[in-house]
C-alpha cells in the first residue's frame, strides 16, 4: 500500500496521503510530525465528496537532519491507523526524467533550458527519439541520445529497447515532448502514472496533419494545449494541466501554430513540475492538483 521512505533525507520532506475521509486526519498526521520535531512549511488538503476520499500534501522541515527510521515508523503508523496510502519524499532529490521526442523540437528545447537553469528539479539521463534530428543539440547538453526508430513491424523491438533504457537509467517518469508515436497498450499498462504527454487542444475536431490550418479554416477563437497522463485511450488520459489563448481572424495558420507551440511548452513544464513535486494525485480518470 505504501512506499518506503528513501534514504538520505535532509531537513525537509514532503508527505502525501490518500485514503478514506474521516474526522481527525490532519490532527493525526500533525501529531506524528510534531513528535518528530518537524514544522509544517505548507499544507494543502481536499476532501472529495464524489468519492469519499481525503487527499493531503504536507511540506515539512526541521532544524536537524531527519532520522530515516523514525520517519518510516511514523509513516507506517499513519498508514495503518488511517487505512491510507502514505508516501514520504525528499523534495531536494532530483527526479529522473526520460524525454522522448520526434521531429518537433519546441517542447524539448524548453525542457532542456529549464533543466539546465535549475527551473525543474530533474536529472535527464537520456533522450530517446525515433529520428536523428536533435542528436547534436541533446549531446551538446551532455545528455546521451538514443535513436530508436519505429515502424509498424519494429514497434515491439523498439518498445523492448525503450524498456531497457528505462530500467538501466532508473527512470521515474517519461516525458513525451511531442513524441509522435503511439505507445502500446502493454507499455501504457506497465507504467501507469509515469508517462506524461502534451498535445494541442484542438483535438478531437482537428485531427491529423496541419491542425492549425484546419483551425484557421474554421475560424476558431481559442487554441490551447493539454498535458495528461498516458493511458491506452489515445490522448484521453487524466489531465494534469491545460492552457489556452484567445485568437482571431487576423492570425495566419503559422501564427496560430507558433502560439500553440508556446502554450504546449508552458503547459508541459507546469505539469512536469507539479508531478515531480508530488502535487498531483491520480485517481482513476481524473487528477487532483495542489498548487
Amino acid at each position: 500500500m505504501s512506499a518506503p521512505v528513501p534514504s538520505g533525507l535532509g531537513r525537509e520532506v514532503v508527505l502525501t496521503l490518500s485514503g478514506p475521509d474521516r474526522r481527525g486526519i490532519v490532527h493525526t498526521v500533525t501529531g506524528e510530525m510534531v513528535g518528530l520535531d518537524l514544522n509544517i512549511l505548507d499544507s494543502q488538503q481536499f476532501g472529495d465528496p464524489s468519492t469519499g476520499e481525503f487527499h493531503l500534501r504536507m511540506h515539512l522541515g526541521g532544524d536537524d537532519p531527519i532520522e530515516r527510521e523514525a520517519l518510516e515508523a511514523a509513516r507506517t503508523r499513519l498508514s495503518r491507523q488511517l487505512g491510507a496510502d502514505v508516501h514520504i519524499h525528499d523534495p531536494h532529490e532530483p527526479h529522473r526524467l526520460l524525454i522522448m521526442v520526434s521531429r518537433q523540437g519546441h517542447v524539448l528545447n524548453d525542457l532542456l533550458f529549464r533543466v539546465r537553469t535549475g527551473q525543474l528539479n530533474v536529472v535527464v539521463p537520456a533522450v530517446v527519439s525515433n529520428h536523428e534530428d536533435f542528436r547534436e543539440e541533446v549531446e551538446w547538453h551532455g545528455i546521451p541520445f538514443h535513436h530508436v526508430p519505429v515502424t509498424r513491424q519494429t514497434k515491439p523491438a523498439a518498445e523492448a529497447r525503450l524498456r531497457e533504457i528505462i530500467a538501466a537509467e532508473r527512470v521515474e517518469t517519461v516525458a513525451l515532448a511531442r513524441y509522435m508515436q503511439v505507445l502500446s497498450q502493454d507499455m501504457c499498462a506497465d507504467f501507469p502514472g509515469r508517462v506524461i504527454n502534451i498535445h494541442h487542444s484542438l483535438l478531437p475536431s482537428f485531427k491529423g496533419a496541419r491542425p492549425y490550418s484546419q483551425a484557421h479554416d474554421r475560424g476558431v477563437k481559442v487554441i490551447g494545449a493539454t498535458a495528461h497522463y498516458v493511458t491506452a485511450d489515445l490522448d484521453e488520459g487524466p489531465i494534469i494541466e491545460q492552457d489556452f489563448r484567445r485568437v482571431d481572424h487576423r492570425m495566419t495558420p503559422e501564427q496560430l501554430a507558433r502560439t500553440g507551440q508556446e502554450l504546449e511548452a508552458m503547459a508541459f513544464a507546469r505539469a512536469l513540475r507539479w508531478h515531480v513535486e508530488r502535487r498531483v494525485v491520480l485517481r482513476g480518470r481524473r487528477t487532483i492538483v495542489f498548487d
